[in-house]
């Protein structure tokens, strides 16, 4: 094994008090309480922060209150532009920092925290601020009556809602914070950012570099606490004018009705689920299995959009699992700051009880474990690639959502059969179709009930293309210009003369 050295600047930053970023300060906070940062590979704290309180909670709001109000409202949408491309550049510029310290709190492959965490975050950052000068309402024409010669003309335009939270999941702690932050900023508002407590601190680094990208003090504020206390407590701040949630289902319900239950305040919810590929039986079985690693094995399965349940043509069942099992046999598993390591460990200890239960569960079912299925011995939180063959659609990890290296395999007869297995289910953010027939693959796309459908491919996100849940995986989009609905509030204006 070939691990990386650290780069002095990452070992300095572990060592600093980390707490907040509040008004282009970072600031310990009144809390008396701290909790670790665990580098998962290994099981060892790497640095403490300090847990939010509400006092820390009500000065983030009210400086970025007092940021939407003044020196954000009167920066020009050119300006918000050129801030936000100059925090591209200056990611791109300490991509090596941001990404050891990504690989060392969230288990990310250091190839991958280059390429995906902090490589795409500079690309989505770049597509919104292009977006900064193109946000405009239009020109109705109205139809009132005229007693006196008057006449009447109309048109909307649209307003930034306010002051955003942002709840941030631990899988992509820079990515996801960078749509959240990006998609307010560009409609001009200012937003407060929770990341998990589980990868707190690259935030607290970026926002640093945001603020050398002369992004005015108190646009964007840093947040660090428990989901329980810190969440709500944002959620329900009287200046909170809309919520922006990525993660789990159940808490994303959660954090919905806390929002609407006080205020109506806005939501976007970009949930998870139990999301389906579908193989179809043209396609050649060494394509199938490519398919299905990217499907679902990617960052260890920890990504909202993966694929969770794949459904191959019974006829091919056996000969797919024979050689996925000897494509994942082959894996490196191992250090995420090795650069040769395919699969790093879960991104903490929690997550790795809820897997190993879930395999316990699977087990108790009756499913059939064809690899994996156990903890790897030693330090971290280490488990293989596993694949789960289930006796029929309502085994148990056909229903529920592991967010892990599991896949689950049920095979099917005909097409009708397929689409009502990939529709079977209460959520609905991606499925994909693979095929070498794109007619049946066109046909299927209305069928299928998901937020997002790829044809032969699957995961990849792009910043042109809206992205979000249909059915319980979620409520709004992010990307494209639908964003914008999300971040504005749509004001129409009347004038006679």
């Amino acid at each position: 094994m070939s691990e990386l050295t650290l780069l002095p600047e990452v070992s300095e930053f572990l060592k600093r008090q980390h707490g907040h970023f509040i008004d282009g300060l970072p600031i310990s906070g009144k809390g008396e309480t701290f909790f670790n940062v665990v580098n998962p590979a290994t099981e060892q704290v790497i640095a403490k922060v300090k847990e939010g309180t509400f006092d820390e909670v009500d000065a983030a709001m009210q400086a970025a209150h007092t940021a939407f109000k003044g020196v954000w409202a009167n920066t020009t949408p050119m300006e918000r532009g050129n801030c936000l491309n100059r925090l591209a550049d200056l990611l791109e510029k300490n991509l090596e920092e941001l990404a050891q310290l990504e690989s060392l709190c969230s288990g990310k492959t250091i190839q991958l925290s280059r390429f995906l965490e902090v490589g795409s975050a500079a690309q989505f950052l770049r597509y919104f601020a292009g977006w900064s000068t193109k946000i405009s309402g239009e020109t109705l024409n109205v139809s009132l009556p005229s007693f006196n010669g008057e006449k009447y003309s109309a048109f909307t335009q649209r307003e930034p809602v306010g002051v955003v939270t942002g709840i941030i999941p631990w899988n992509f702690s820079i990515m996801i914070s960078i749509w959240k932050l990006a998609a307010a900023l560009t409609c001009g508002c200012t937003i407060v950012l929770k990341p998990s407590e589980f990868t707190p601190l690259t935030m607290l680094r970026v926002v640093e570099l945001a603020k050398e990208a002369g992004i005015p003090d108190g646009v964007i504020n840093i947040i660090n606490g428990g989901g329980r206390e810190v969440g709500p407590a944002l959620i329900h701040h009287p200046l909170c004018s809309k919520v922006t949630f990525t993660g789990s289902v159940p808490t994303g319900l959660a954090v919905g009705r806390s929002a609407m239950e006080g205020k109506l305040t806005r939501v976007t919810l970009e949930l998870g689920g139990k999301n389906g590929a579908a193989f179809l039986a043209d396609l050649p079985v060494e394509k199938i299995v490519n398919g299905i690693i990217e499907a679902g094995y990617l960052n260890q399965g920890q990504i909202c959009a993966a694929a969770e349940r794949f459904y191959i043509p019974s006829k091919l069942m056996d000969e797919v699992l024979e050689q996925l099992k000897a494509r994942l046999s082959a894996i490196k598993i191992g250090s995420p700051l090795d650069e040769t390591t395919e699969m790093g460990p879960l991104a903490n200890k929690a997550h790795y009880e809820k897997i190993l239960a879930l395999f316990d569960k699977a087990r108790e079912d009756g499913s059939e474990i064809i690899y994996g299925g156990t903890p790897i011995a030693g330090a971290g939180y280490f488990v293989p690639p596993t694949i789960i063959r289930a006796n029929s659609p309502d085994d148990i990890l056909m229903k529920e959502e592991t967010f892990g290296p599991v896949g689950t395999f049920l095979g099917y007869d005909d097409e009708e059969e397929l689409i009502a297995l990939m529709n079977s289910t209460p959520f609905g953010l991606a499925a994909s179709v693979w095929t070498n027939d794109l007619s049946k693959a066109m046909r299927m796309i209305s069928r299928i009930e998901a937020g997002t459908v790829w044809v032969n491919m699957h995961t990849f996100l792009d910043p042109a293309v809206p992205f979000g849940g249909t059915k319980s995986s979620g409520i709004g989009r992010e990307f494209g210009s639908a964003f914008i609905e999300y971040y504005t509030e749509l004001k129409s204006v009347m004038v006679r003369y």
